[in-house]
């Protein structure tokens, strides 16, 4: 009759192995094999520990035994496996690599499993399996949009620093439009969330017209000033611009981050500008939206209240945008910048070397 071999730990080994048995970013396999011991060092069999843990007793007994023989290496990485060598893969993996990134298919933008394997002659599991072990998604792209603006530094500089060190008696803020909001409701009711099914909405709409929200997201505290207007023009950037400076204190400077919007830099808007000297305008560079925070908050509203909206009115929508504002003001949050503008830099200089080395090849 087989006994499993008893297992003892030292403080250290069990510390190792409570962190691995509770750790987020620890694999599911590791944590299993943990528990595992640590159950075995607490006296229990391996029928109970099959039980409570819901695997095979086989699979408790070989990771018990793999720790009492090598401790805690002996867990931590899987033994070598059997079976013949993938032979086949190694000969063809370098061929399936070149062509899908050196070369696109005749009628397309990109390659499938389906076409490179016939166009290959291999076998649509053997593409798909060197695609995995290299990490090639074809069917994915991301975009991206490397700066042209010829004062791209000075103003990455300083934007960058009054977000890291913001001047004293003053207010930093963030602020943008959104545009072209619209009131969409939809042909058909949806239906709701449920157990096993996700809620529904028609692919299809009614357009019932527009609006503009105009927000400036305070630095310090979180808190959005907002409203919303039929259009953006100079005179509604000009409203908005009133509508801050009654807001806020007036013995504070005020510091604006924006794009570079026309409306931003009407005459009408640079001669109010200088009637109220408390007002200093820090444009992004262009194709820099991610430079401005209140980006990401845009980004919330839109995820939270507007995309799955049904709105019947415009009236609707506006009343649905500044009962939000409303209730991220009673909770303010603010966002906090960390990056430096040196590592800023640093990463537009590798982005603008490939580029440049993709445009002379």
């Amino acid at each position: 009759m087989r006994v499993a071999p008893r297992v003892s730990l030292t403080e250290e080994q069990r510390k190792t192995l409570q962190r691995w048995s509770r750790g987020r970013a620890t694999p599911a396999r590791l944590v299993r094999r943990a528990k595992i011991v640590l159950l075995a060092a607490a006296g229990k069999e391996n029928l109970e520990i099959a039980a409570e843990l819901g695997v095979e007793r086989t699979i408790v007994g070989r990771w018990r035994r793999r720790f009492a023989s090598a401790g805690l290496a002996g867990i931590e990485k899987d033994a070598p496996r059997g079976g013949r060598r993938a032979t086949k893969r190694q000969q063809v993996a370098r061929r399936i690599i070149e062509t899908t990134t050196q070369r696109k298919p005749d009628n397309g933008t990109h390659w499938s499993t389906n076409s490179l394997a016939k166009e290959l002659g291999l076998s649509q599991s053997m593409v798909s399996r060197v695609w995995r072990a290299n990490g090639l998604k074809p069917h994915l792209v991301r975009t991206f949009k490397v700066s042209n603006d010829p004062h791209f530094v000075e103003k990455l500089t300083d934007i960058v620093g009054l977000y890291l060190n913001p001047p004293e008696r003053a207010l930093v803020f963030c602020f943008d439009e959104k545009s072209q909001i619209q009131a969409l409701d939809r042909t058909q009711p949806g239906l709701p969330l449920k157990k096993g099914r996700c809620g529904t909405m028609t692919h299809d709409y009614k357009r019932n017209g527009t609006t503009t929200l105009f927000a400036a997201l305070s630095l310090l505290s979180g808190q959005l000033i907002g409203t919303c207007m039929p259009r953006h023009r100079h005179h509604e950037f000009l409203k908005f611009l009133q509508l801050l400076d009654r807001q806020t204190p007036p013995d504070l400077d005020l510091h604006l981050i924006l794009d570079n919007y026309a409306t931003h830099k009407h005459p009408n808007v640079l001669r109010w500008l200088k009637r109220h000297p408390r007002f200093h305008l820090h444009f992004t560079p262009t194709s820099s939206s991610w430079l401005n925070l209140v980006e990401r908050w845009f980004r919330e509203i839109t995820d939270k209240r507007i995309r799955r909206g049904v709105f019947r009115s415009v009236k609707e929508l506006i009343a649905a945008i500044d009962e939000y504002v409303a209730k991220h003001n009673q909770n303010p949050q603010s966002f906090t910048w960390t990056a430096k503008a040196e590592n800023i830099l640093e990463k537009v200089r590798r982005a603008r070397a490939v580029l440049d080395k993709m445009q002379t090849a």
